[in-house]
């Protein structure tokens, strides 16, 4: 199997379902985020920090790639292919994750500023990222239907790579950067 189709060299493609739509669509523009966002899972997840949360990476990564499938599936459409889905417990895992890495750190009392070494800078863009997901997920769900489950699983998981990155500067011995305004 040939990876070049040509069937998008006119800046359409096609959505699980067979629905032709333009390239820059909001469902194109929200499963490719979350592509990028797995990407960048991927280089978090390679840091040699995280290296015992391999495991955990790949559950995420799965999810995200369910995320995708429901999101390039046309809604409109009865389709025939069976796709895998989200569930409370997707989001109750990262809960789970978050809760555990927060117990190791100190009390967060003012913003911090991303960096301090390239994992937790990783950790963050990642986050940013995800929250762009999110926002697009939101978009679209404004004009097409959307799984509330997708929208919680992309906030909390912007979450969890937050405290992710404040457990990358714990483990690391690098001290938080916090936001002092200018005022």
């Amino acid at each position: 199997m040939k990876i070049y189709t040509k069937t998008g060299d006119k800046g359409e493609t096609s959505l699980i379902g067979g629905t032709r739509v333009k390239k820059s669509h909001l469902r194109i523009e929200a499963y490719g985020t979350v592509d990028e966002l797995n990407a960048f899972i991927g280089v978090v997840r390679d840091q040699e920090v995280n290296q015992n949360r391999a495991a955990l990476f790949s559950e995420i990564q799965d999810r995200l790639f369910t995320i995708g499938s429901t999101l390039a599936t046309d809604p409109d459409k009865n389709v025939k292919m069976q796709t895998p889905d989200l569930h409370d417990t997707d989001i109750q895992f990262l809960e789970v994750q978050m809760d555990a890495l927060e117990q190791n750190l100190p009390e967060l009392r003012n913003f911090i500023l991303p960096g301090g070494h390239p994992a937790v800078s990783f950790c963050h863009v990642a986050r940013t990222v995800c929250r762009r997901a999110e926002r697009t997920a939101i978009a679209l769900s404004e004009e097409s239907e959307v799984s509330d489950l997708v929208i919680k699983y992309l906030n909390r998981l912007s979450d969890f790579l937050f405290m992710l990155g404040r457990a990358n500067s714990f483990e690391l011995g690098v001290k938080e950067i916090t936001w002092k305004p200018r005022v």
